[in-house]
């Protein structure tokens, strides 16, 4: 699992953002401006849907030193147009769905007693303009939603 320090595993996928487009992680960081990753095990499940809530409302913060936030998950990109519709989210959502960015981030978790596989562990990466992560956070337990205010705090220092 890359961890603080470490360079970002690069990609490419499907960016549901009310169309369909690509984005690949290298290039979204051309910016100079820090990239958050917020994996989540899938859309339309009540945390998951609090959690890309509670980035949208907190998206300000992000955009006022210039940082992108993207919501990662193994759904299909129409599954994410239709729950950034549902829930008034701004920011795209990237669809792993054939789960390479959960297998490099190294972040694939299984719901053995429901019968679900291979999805991505509850998780935030904050990427500086360089590739390199400046933060990290990720949970075995997708009840617990990341401290925001630390999100927050750590885009700010990779500004």
């Amino acid at each position: 699992m890359p961890e603080t320090g470490d360079t970002a595993p690069d990609f490419t996928a499907p960016l549901a953002n009310g169309d369909v487009d690509s984005i690949t992680l290298s290039d979204a960081l051309e910016n100079d401006a820090p990239v958050v990753l917020a994996f989540f095990p899938g859309a339309f499940t009540g945390v998951c849907t609090a959690e890309m809530c509670t980035f949208q409302d907190r998206l300000s913060a992000f955009e006022d030193v210039d940082a992108t936030v993207y919501g990662v998950s193994v759904d299909s990109p129409f599954s994410l147009n239709e729950f950034r519709d549902q829930n008034d989210l701004s920011f795209g959502l990237i669809s792993d769905f054939e789960k390479e960015i959960i297998d490099n981030y190294d972040i694939r978790m299984d719901f053995e007693d429901l019968g679900v596989y291979g999805v991505a562990k509850r998780s935030v990466f904050v990427v500086d303009s360089n590739g390199e992560i400046t933060y990290s956070w990720v949970t075995d337990d997708p009840g617990v939603e990341p401290e925001y205010a630390e999100v927050e705090d750590a885009v700010a220092d990779a500004s």
